[in-house]
């Protein structure tokens, strides 16, 4: 179908939906006054998200994508913000909005596990081999410090400190977490560049510090550890680097946009994993604050917590949102 027929066919439907906005955001007797105008507003909102997509893949004009980009962004604040409170919003995102976009852009989320892992599992059977490899990857006093944390011998798993920095642990996790993802995303900007290198940094990194430690015998402290919280925090890593993609091949191939409109589309569509890999990450954090640290649980339970952890991430990646 050319351009011409398919705004001929859905005009009219796109301007009675314009008008629906308008009613919507006006006085509540405004509203009821017009409330069989505002009659099949959802209907008119689905159509439109379908005419968008649509527009998109046909490549049409940029002028007429904007313009249904910018009524899908007004119906969807007028359907959803102004229905409901700011927690109700939160938990549609959580429980749909985030798994939804994680699957829209699997390509890109796919593309980050690759360049994540990769390195990872390479550097990570290559330092098996080759134990002394470790002090090329990271300098020796960060390698002193990490075997210090999880030494069999010593009363502590982790960091040292008292139960009581408890709290101010989790906000050093957090602060950690988020600063990583934070690189990986706005790396992304510079072509993908920046996404990359900090992708493929943090995979030789843990492939190297996991190879290591297997090497010296600690495995059972570490892995008893890490296991609680890893799902969550490699997962937030990779899908802010997913993130960073898209900005990145925005830059790269903007379509029929300009670099500048294609970059900012690219943004609205990305911080949908931003935020959710962020809650992902403070998930993680207040786990490594207050579960993983703890010597009073065995490693057998964390391990089970462990694998439920990931087989929660896959299930709720892949299955939340879905429409029955």
């Amino acid at each position: 179908m050319r351009q011409e027929e398919f705004e001929l066919r859905y005009n009219p439907q796109w301007n009675e939906f314009e008008k629906q906005i308008q009613l919507a955001k006006g006085s509540w007797r405004k509203r009821k006054q017009h409330s069989l105008t505002l009659n099949g507003f959802a209907d008119n909102y689905r159509l439109l998200c379908y005419c968008l997509s649509l527009a998109r893949e046909r490549q049409y004009s940029p002028q007429l994508i904007q313009r249904l980009q910018a009524l899908v962004f007004s119906g969807h604040q007028t359907f959803y913000q102004k229905r409901s409170g700011l927690f109700h919003r939160i938990y549609q995102f959580i429980l749909v909005g985030f798994p939804r976009a994680v699957r829209e852009q699997s390509k890109f989320v796919w593309t980050a596990t690759l360049i994540f892992y990769l390195p990872a599992l390479t550097v990570f059977f290559i330092t098996l081999l080759f134990p002394e490899l470790v002090y090329s990857v990271i300098d020796p006093d960060s390698v002193a410090r990490i075997e210090s944390m999880y030494d069999p011998s010593l009363n502590h798993i982790g960091r040292e400190r008292q139960s009581d920095t408890d709290f101010m642990m989790f906000g050093f996790y957090i602060k950690n977490n988020i600063g990583i993802a934070f690189q990986s995303f706005a790396g992304g900007i510079l072509a993908t560049l920046g996404t990359l290198f900090f992708l493929i940094y943090n995979g030789v990194f843990f492939g190297a510090i996991d190879a290591h430690i297997i090497n010296i015998g600690y495995q059972q402290t570490f892995y008893a550890f890490v296991a609680g919280h890893s799902s969550y925090e490699l997962t937030g890593i990779v899908l802010s680097g997913a993130a960073g993609l898209q900005l990145g091949w925005a830059v790269i191939a903007p379509g029929n946009f300009t670099r500048k409109q294609a970059l900012v589309n690219a943004g609205r569509s990305a911080m949908s994993l931003v935020y959710g890999a962020i809650v992902l990450l403070i998930v993680a954090a207040f786990v490594e604050a207050f579960w993983s640290s703890s010597s009073s649980i065995t490693p057998s339970v964390k391990y089970w917590v462990g694998l439920a952890g990931w087989l929660f991430i896959i299930l709720y990646l892949t299955l939340a949102g879905r429409r029955v």
